[in-house]
């Protein structure tokens, strides 16, 4: 029987440090695949862009959506690529850590697409990869058309409309999603708080604005906690000038009756990847308008994923991403 005890501890001895030094070795390998970012200030003008940089491999500059929002939202859920690729994040200028010494009037358009090429040269880049969220997707396209010899690959996730036309579908199609809460959301935008640009009431408008973008309550209960804390970092002067400037930009894509960047898209000859959930708040038919209009891109649809397709569907991203690469590699 003192035997038997004996081989039994020693058996549960061994089994601890066994099971020690796994935990151990795995929690070198997460601290191998998930390096420390870097941050810097890239200069433009008279004012600078926060960048920060994560991860090892193929560059990706990543293009946030908005356009009044920062790239904090997109944290931590997209650095789990940072383990095969090289990250590269910045604030457009106006938003986010990007805001000082920035008014509304000195953002555009163009001013946004020479950001790109002032991160681009920042990192010593001769060519990269764009990957745009949202909105971000028409800063890439309409940087692809101007300079397509500096974009390697474009990876268009949950794109947003690439003509007014397109946006005009979105409308019809939010309007019946959010059916009587429109009505609700309206009263929050025309209030005073809103319109001081008061944290919670931001935080309130866009509770319900992306209510149907999303496919699952708990996700989109994290990004709503998301960006409640990047709302309120960044306080009512900073909502209202990345608000401003959201106005600028649209004045020059959206609120263009002619915008349409389609037919242009047909002379890119850049590997082109198009991620849509079947549930964004987005109709399906814009990712696919834009996928047929670029020669050989690849859409990838997900099932049951929203508007935020890296949060919802991580697993499903990484694999489109790394097939996509793969196979560019290949041709």
């Amino acid at each position: 029987m003192t035997s038997e005890i004996t081989r039994l501890t020693v058996t549960c001895i061994a089994a601890t440090f066994v099971a020690a030094f796994l935990s151990v070795a795995a929690m070198d390998k997460q601290k191998a695949v998930s390096p420390s970012p870097r941050e810097s200030r890239i200069p433009v003008a008279k004012a600078s862009l926060y960048s920060r940089d994560i991860g090892r491999g193929q560059p990706l500059i990543v293009l946030h959506g908005g356009p009044d929002f920062d790239h904090s939202y997109l944290l931590p859920d997209l650095d789990r690529l940072a383990d095969a690729f090289r990250l590269i994040y910045y604030d457009q200028r106006g938003r986010g850590m990007s805001a000082d010494g920035v008014q509304p009037d000195d953002v555009t358009l163009a001013s946004d697409l020479e950001d790109i090429d002032r991160v681009r040269q920042h990192f010593q880049l001769e060519s990269t990869a764009l990957l745009g969220h949202s909105w971000g997707t028409v800063l890439a396209l309409e940087y692809a058309l101007r300079h397509p010899s500096r974009v390697s690959h474009l990876i268009l996730m949950n794109p947003a409309p690439a003509s007014t036309s397109d946006l005009a579908v979105f409308r019809k199609s939010y309007l019946e999603k959010l059916g009587p809460d429109m009505d609700r959301q309206r009263a929050i935008a025309a209030g005073a708080a809103y319109k001081e640009g008061d944290p919670e009431a931001v935080v309130e408008r866009y509770r319900i604005h992306f209510k149907p973008a999303l496919a699952r309550s708990q996700d989109y209960e994290k990004l709503m906690a998301t960006m409640q804390a990047a709302f309120v970092r960044q306080g009512k002067d900073g909502i209202i000038k990345a608000r401003a400037v959201e106005d600028r930009l649209m004045h020059e894509t959206w609120e263009v009756a002619s915008y349409d960047l389609h037919p242009k898209l047909q002379a890119l000859k850049i590997p082109t990847l198009v991620i849509v959930g079947d549930r964004d708040f987005f109709p399906v038919a814009i990712a696919e308008h834009i996928a047929r209009a670029v020669p050989n891109a690849r859409l990838v649809t997900i099932k049951d994923c929203g508007h935020f397709a890296y949060l919802e569907c991580g697993g499903e991203v990484r694999a489109a991403i790394d097939s996509f690469f793969k196979k560019a590699g290949d041709q």
